[in-house]
């Protein structure tokens, strides 16, 4: 259970988004309200018969709420599938109903791009965001370090990545509990006159900007947790994303094929099995309860499609601590002022 929550949280879930709806939404969602008592209240979104079937199952508290939808928004749907040809899909329809102030947050493990027009097209964006984003968490030798875009916006101005970086520092700072996080540009090398005329830019809007920036970072500096909060475009995030996700796989291959080679490296591999998968859990993103998207009015939670329960749980609570943050205002008040660049 989050210990920064002080009051009850509504949050609506979409229920039929995932890759295994609606069973791990379901069983995520007993999981989530076992965990928040009293302090959730929370509402699934999605074809009520089935959802119905899933929660005497697994027997659901009658605490837990359902909002009918008739129709769902796969991962082959458009981004904008949710306003223009399904609009009473589940995740339309939460969306709406987060819109509509009748709950606090909206989580989906579906479509992101469908979550991300939603989000941007009927919350709307906060004032003084230029575009909303996405970042998402890569575990680091401490803690995690959130990169942002990781693939929202692939063609990004200056200005942006200096809003990436404030509402990226502010999400740190109220939510995740670091009282001063560092701030830093992915970057081919720290010196700060390299990069694009966009990135030595945004360095000069991020030194004069409201968050504790450190300067430029290379991509071996990610994992060593150099920075709390990395920017870049989403081009190039969304690359460093889909990398990372490669490396578990890859080490499971390599362990396997040294194992293959000695009976030796096999028994020892079999010892030592426990406390790999152990090391190897912070690389699952279940662990990480999702990511916001960064810059809409509301609380809109991502999570990945593959979803376990223990994720969908995970993106729940993940809400519930944004929800109580007031993540927002603090992003409009810091982006209220323009950046003054000194003259070179």
């Amino acid at each position: 259970m989050p210990m920064s929550i002080s009051r009850p949280v509504r949050v609506a879930l979409d229920a039929m988004g995932g890759d295994y709806a609606p069973a791990h939404e379901v069983e995520g969602a007993v999981l989530a309200i076992r965990d928040a008592g009293p302090l959730l209240d929370l509402t699934l979104v999605g074809d009520e018969p089935k959802l119905r079937q899933e929660m005497g199952r697994v027997g659901a508290p009658d605490t837990l709420k359902v909002v009918q939808a008739s129709q769902v928004i796969t991962m082959e749907d458009p981004p904008t599938a949710a306003l223009k040809l399904k609009r009473d899909s589940s995740l339309a329809v939460g969306m709406r109903y987060h819109q509509e102030g009748r709950v606090d947050a909206f989580v989906s493990a579906g479509n992101t791009g469908a979550v991300l027009s939603a989000s941007t097209l009927i919350l709307g964006r906060v004032k003084g965001v230029s575009r909303p984003t996405i970042g998402t968490f890569i575990p680091a030798e401490r803690g995690v370090c959130l990169l942002v875009d990781a693939g929202t916006n692939v063609d990004c101005r200056a200005q942006q990545l200096y809003e990436f970086g404030v509402m990226g520092s502010i999400y740190f700072q109220k939510v995740m509990g670091t009282p001063r996080p560092t701030v830093a540009l992915l970057n081919v090398g720290e010196e700060r006159y390299k990069g694009t005329d966009v990135v030595l830019e945004a360095y000069k809007l991020l030194e004069s900007g409201p968050v504790n920036f450190i300067g430029n970072v290379e991509g071996r500096d990610i994992l060593k947790a150099k920075a709390d909060v990395v920017v870049c475009d989403g081009f190039v995030g969304n690359i460093v994303l889909k990398f990372g996700e490669s490396v578990p796989s890859f080490l499971r291959s390599l362990l396997r094929s040294a194992a293959d080679k000695s009976t030796v490296d096999k028994l020892s591999l079999g010892l030592a099995r426990g406390a790999m998968r152990r090391a190897l859990r912070v690389l699952d993103p279940n662990e990480h309860g999702g990511v916001p998207v960064l810059g809409v009015n509301g609380v809109s939670i991502i999570g990945h499609g593959s979803s376990t329960a223990v994720g969908i749980k995970n993106m729940i609570l993940r809400a519930m601590e944004v929800a109580n943050s007031g993540l927002n205002s603090h992003i409009a008040s810091a982006l209220s002022t323009p950046v003054h660049v000194p003259a070179s």
